[in-house]
């Protein structure tokens, strides 16, 4: 084939080729509307701008409970001290009642009181076991809650030494298991209730004085807790 015929093909496909291109534009542009592009750009656009979702953070709970409490139940949370810097707490209906915070929290057993009926704090005390006579005092604390009250007990530190046989008397008649068990540092912590009765599937007492769990804290036990919900009193 001659150089200038090879050449005139060339130019005659590739100005074929312009001419296709063209009319498919032309046809693409007459079947679709215009507002439809626009929308379609405007749509990418936005696609490209918007910021990527994230997941919602998890809704923060009464007493920092793991899920909510079910409707006309309060909601607690009793969590003893571990080692010198780890204080002990006592949360209710998503109220501190007893810790750091509050600065009213102290070496010994540390004690609120709550109207049940109404769920407001009565009073709150701890009760030193290391220094000075304190057992009986506690004792009359415990014994001046009035009928229809939870109380909740919380070891800081040591809560044995001073404890004697009147205290553990009164705590033991409100059922605690453990109260005679309670060693040195041991961390203890309890639920009762005074002129009522609490469901039998409540979690009352726990209490951790292994050896096995001392090396956390350089000698201490690990602090323990218990948390629930407890029902109102029916309306």
């Amino acid at each position: 084939m001659r150089p200038w015929t090879a050449g005139t093909l060339k130019a005659a496909f590739f100005f074929f080729a312009s001419i296709s291109a063209w009319y498919s534009g032309y046809l693409l542009a007459e079947l679709i509307p215009e507002v439809s592009l626009t929308r379609a750009v405007y749509g990418f656009r936005n696609i490209a701008e918007k910021p990527l979702l994230k997941a919602p953070t998890p809704k923060r709970q009464k007493c920092d409970h793991w899920t909510p409490c079910p409707l006309n139940t309060y909601a607690y949370r009793l969590l003893s001290g571990g080692g010198r810097d780890k204080y002990a707490k006592i949360c209710f209906e998503d109220e501190l009642l007893i810790g750091e915070k509050t600065g009213n929290v102290g070496r010994g057993i540390n004690i609120a009181i709550v109207d049940y009926l109404t769920g407001k704090v009565r009073a709150t005390q701890y009760f030193n076991m290391v220094e000075g006579d304190n057992s009986g005092l506690m004792a009359t604390f415990i014994q001046s809650a009035p009928p229809k009250s939870l109380l909740f007990m919380v070891t800081q530190d040591d809560g044995a030494s001073g404890l004697k046989e009147d205290a553990k008397k009164v705590i033991e008649a409100l059922g605690s298991k453990q109260i005679r068990n309670i060693k040195f540092r041991s961390s203890w912590v309890f639920l009762t209730a005074k002129g009522f009765e609490l469901p039998a599937d409540i979690q009352r007492e726990n209490i951790n004085h292994s050896d096995n769990a001392r090396n956390r804290y350089s000698g201490w036990p690990a602090e323990i807790q218990i948390e629930g919900c407890i029902p109102k009193m029916p309306s």
